[in-house]
């Protein structure tokens, strides 16, 4: 959200402007544009206990195809220095660059601000306030009843309680990664893969991260991914034009949990053995093209009879 001076309310009798003031004084960051001929700005020309960070800007050749602007920032002593850096002539052409530069610096002061001394002084208190009115106004003393008498949360018997099984969701509106750890290795000739991992599926990547260095091992969009093809407790995960990764579960529930994560965020399928016979002139009735995808299929083929029809791919023979 941005308070923009000019189109707050404003009150012609009023000296202080206090509907102006009560917004723009509370904003932690703020961006000064400057006409060109304009006085030097100082941050001491605003009071306020919240901002923290001053980007001014000021406009060279206005209203020009020859548009420039000059950037320089001010920023509070506690507040740490956030990029993105600014060039050595602090000076942006008008276009689409300065607009995603100075939107990235705004966000990246307001994140910084929130680490200097004043608010997370202010953050430390707010949540020990919320803890504090949570013990006091939230707890019970008194004891639940139930049909049989007086019920106790802790039962002290020798009687053995059942292990409580929490559900497994793999729908897609889980948006982070869901984790496993693995064994995964592929054949990739340059940096070939071959080692415990831990495994992240979220709703766009699917990640392998070595468990020794914690170095990310592989990344492979969703949108990649072809198909996997299942065994006992393990499975061959293709992707892009063929390439494959073998994952290998610890347990058969991970196994099952992974195969129901791919489905729920990816557009692959199960992969399927299919057995193909040549006919008599030795042909497969069927073409493909260089990355797998079939093109054509035989109605009368053994192919066909397979399962085999255009559109298919080809990943491993």
């Amino acid at each position: 959200m941005f308070h923009v001076s000019t189109m707050l309310p404003f009150t012609p009798s009023n000296k202080q402007q206090l509907l102006r003031k009560r917004h723009i004084g509370n904003d932690i960051v703020t961006i000064i544009f400057q006409e060109p001929g304009a006085l030097p700005f100082s941050p001491k020309t605003i009071r306020s206990h919240f901002q923290h960070v001053f980007i001014v800007v000021r406009v060279q050749n206005p209203n020009t195809d020859h548009a420039q602007y000059h950037v320089s920032v001010s920023r509070s002593r506690d507040v740490p220095p956030f990029g993105p850096p600014l060039p050595e002539t602090m000076t942006f052409t008008k276009g689409p660059e300065f607009v995603d530069f100075l939107l990235t610096k705004v966000i990246n002061a307001e994140n910084a601000a929130h680490k200097s001394d004043k608010f997370v002084a202010l953050a430390t208190r707010t949540r020990h306030e919320y803890l504090k009115d949570l013990a006091l106004n939230s707890v019970t003393h008194s004891t639940m009843e139930s049909g049989m008498g007086k019920l106790t949360l802790f039962s002290l018997s020798s009687k053995k309680r059942e292990k409580t099984v929490l559900s497994f969701r793999s729908d897609a509106s889980l948006r982070g990664a869901l984790i496993w750890n693995v064994q995964a290795r592929d054949f990739d000739p340059v940096l070939p893969l071959n080692g415990r991992m831990i495994l992240g599926i979220s709703d766009n990547y699917v990640v392998l991260i070595d468990m020794i260095s914690n170095a990310v091992s592989k990344i492979i969009p969703n949108s990649n991914i072809m198909g996997w093809k299942s065994q006992e407790e393990s499975l061959s995960l293709y992707y892009h034009v063929g390439e494959t990764v073998q994952i290998i579960c610890d347990t058969a529930d991970d196994w099952k949990e992974i195969m129901q994560r791919l489905k729920a965020v990816t557009d692959g399928i199960e992969v399927v053995d299919v057995t193909l016979s040549r006919n008599g002139q030795g042909h497969l009735g069927f073409h493909t093209q260089f990355n797998g995808t079939i093109t054509d299929v035989d109605p009368h083929s053994y192919a066909y009879k397979a399962g085999l029809r255009r559109g298919c791919c080809l990943l491993e023979v």
